[in-house]
């Protein structure tokens, strides 16, 4: 499976375009580890490389963290048992930070709907 459908790389590559300082996209793409504790939420990809991505990164240690993760070392680390997949059902609904909010208090990454909505600064 493609780690990212057309319409998915289109939106990634524009999202890193934006200059706006504030900026605060939704999540894109999930991807996530099989047969581990890692998973991904991206908004962004560098278009130089389309090897760095930029979202909320969570390696199953409690500790999720915003920041810029190379597609081509998470690949690296595919096995027998572990495959880097796309969740197909996925759909960013709130601003990066939401999740990553959720995420910290949950301390793993979160896309349930009606947990993360909670998160959302009134």
């Amino acid at each position: 499976m493609k780690l990212f459908t057309k319409p998915q790389l289109k939106k990634l590559l524009e999202n890193s375009l934006d200059m706006n300082v504030n900026k605060d996209h939704a999540p894109v793409v999930k991807l996530f580890m099989t047969d581990t504790g890692c998973t991904w939420l991206l908004s962004e990809l560098d278009p130089e490389t389309e090897d760095f991505a930029f979202g909320l990164c969570d390696l199953g240690m409690g500790f999720p963290e915003l920041g810029y993760v190379s597609l081509s070392e998470i690949k690296s680390v595919e096995g027998t048992f572990r495959f880097l997949e796309r969740d197909q059902h996925f759909e960013g609904e709130f601003p990066l930070s939401v999740y990553a909010r959720a995420a910290r208090y949950h301390e793993h990454i979160v896309t349930n709907k009606e947990i993360v909505k909670k998160f959302v600064p009134h």
